[in-house]
């Protein structure tokens, strides 16, 4: 099991408390069993890894989008976000349900502290 905590911008923990996120507790789990479960407070996301068709760093987000639990005006993305440097883009083949959209996403956005290692969990180019 590979488990990876956020990268959390301290300055925007109170933009983060209404999600109750857990700095200890949260995070994204590789699981031995060959699932991805990824948490943020009172939201959780789970896929086999099987269902993940890439995953690849992105950088540098404007940071008044970059934080909290977001669905995407322009795709069915969502994003787990604590910070605006960077974060692992996670592609999925079937789309995965979250509570903001039944159904389903077809990326989800993670900001971690290791993001060059969740990427290549994931089998994907750290390089993106």
């Amino acid at each position: 099991m590979n488990k990876f905590g956020y990268a959390i911008d301290k300055r925007y923990l109170p933009v983060l408390l209404p999600f109750l996120l857990r700095p200890k507790k949260d995070g994204v789990t590789v699981t031995d069993e060959g699932s991805l479960v990824a948490t943020f407070g009172l939201f959780r996301v789970t896929t086999l890894l099987t269902n993940i068709t890439g995953a690849h760093v992105t950088k540098n987000y404007r940071w008044w989008t970059a934080f909290g639990v977001r669905a995407s005006r322009a795709d069915d993305g969502l994003t787990f976000g604590t910070n605006h440097d960077g974060g692992v883009c996670i592609h999925f083949a079937e789309k995965v349900p979250s509570a903001l959209r039944r159904s389903g996403h077809s990326a989800l956005t993670v900001t971690v502290t290791d993001l060059d290692g969740l990427t290549r969990a994931l089998g994907g180019d750290s390089e993106g």
